[in-house]
């Protein structure tokens, strides 16, 4: 059996127990990541701390009419880009939406849910906005039906071959989730309730810390090393999930963050796009989707393709194929740019 320090292994095999100590190294693999990704961690840092504790405490409160105002999806866009590629193309289109426009079609996608697939379709008709932008827009307003669509997770997943970023691949990622959120609340006694978005960032969490710093994982429960078992190190923060019944009402802060609201640019940047170049009115705007490869048609309305996460790995580690990573210094803004770049290329399993 391989090792459940196997990010494939350990979402197919591991435990209740096993979840929630990775889980609470995510503050350690987001400084990680952090630290790779961006010239200045403490903006990821801080944007994540407000993507994953304040935004969803902001929408529930809305009850019934639940909704996104214009600043928190562009504030959304900034964690998702900071954390993943950066375009600035679509940073700007996403400010193009009108206010009104965010709040009456946030509004309509939060009451589809738990329909998934009609809330992105109904997120979709916000410029700039494409699948894996929506995925993350719903984990934040439905932790306990959405994981986000995070390229990391997308690669653990043996039986996923190919990142396409299409509303069915998210539905065929949101069931293999489900399916293991089915199994780990089976095991747990402790009163935490596995929701998708939890076991999203613990998947999130173990695939980071297996491609930077291996050894984080040293410590899970019930993996061996000579023939020692390991108990579950300290507690560690981990970020909120509304949907954990039994989660303290106290909110968690990762390391770095402050408690006032944070605003930051992404990568410290903002791309100077000539606005007579788009046309607000037009229902064509391209997202993210676009800039990597021609968009799949999806019957109905359906978003187009979404560009996700790109993926930090250890640089002398192959067997996983990863994305070039877009930061302060390689903002390629050109079509012809992005025209050359390749759709991201199968995974091979381990």
């Amino acid at each position: 059996m391989a090792s459940i320090k196997d990010t494939a292994t350990f979402f197919a095999e591991g435990t209740a127990g096993q979840f929630e100590h990775v889980l609470k190294l995510y503050p350690q693999a987001l400084r990680l990541k952090a630290d790779r990704k961006t010239k200045k961690p403490e903006e990821l840092i801080k944007l994540d701390n407000w993507y994953q504790n304040e935004l969803p405490k902001k929408i529930k409160a809305r009850g019934k009419d639940a909704h996104l105002n214009h600043e928190e999806l562009v504030q959304t866009m900034k964690w998702k880009q900071i954390r993943g590629k950066f375009y600035p193309q679509v940073s700007y289109l996403i400010k193009v939406n009108t206010p009104r426009a965010v709040m009456a079609e946030t509004k309509k996608a939060f009451k589809k849910l738990p329909n998934l697939e009609q809330a992105i379709t109904a997120l979709s008709n916000l410029k700039g906005v494409g699948t894996t932008m929506a995925s993350a827009l719903l984990a934040a307003a439905s932790p306990e039906n959405a994981p986000f669509m995070a390229d990391e997770c997308l690669m653990a997943i043996p039986e996923i071959e190919g990142i396409d970023y299409t509303t069915k691949e998210y539905l065929n990622f949101v069931q293999h989730i489900q399916n293991t959120v089915e199994r780990l609340n089976k095991q747990t006694s402790n009163g935490k309730i596995w929701s998708p978005h939890r076991v999203e960032l613990a998947l999130w969490t173990h695939y980071v810390a297996s491609e930077l710093k291996p050894e984080l994982l040293d410590g899970i429960p019930g993996t061996t090393e000579n023939g020692n078992s390991h108990p579950t190190n300290g507690e560690t923060t981990e970020p909120s999930d509304d949907s954990n019944q039994e989660a303290s009402s106290e909110e968690v802060t990762p390391p770095g963050a402050t408690e006032a609201e944070v605003v930051v640019v992404a990568n410290g940047k903002e791309a100077a796009i000539d606005p007579a170049a788009l046309d607000d009115n037009s229902t064509a705007s391209f997202t993210e989707d676009s800039l990597d490869k021609p968009a799949t048609p999806i019957t109905g309305a359906a978003p187009s393709e979404d560009t996700n996460d790109s993926l930090a790995t250890n640089e002398s580690t192959n067997t996983r194929p990863t994305d070039s990573e877009d930061t302060e210094d390689s903002q390629d803004t050109t079509r012809e740019a992005r025209d050359a770049r390749e759709p991201p290329a199968k995974k091979s399993k381990k």
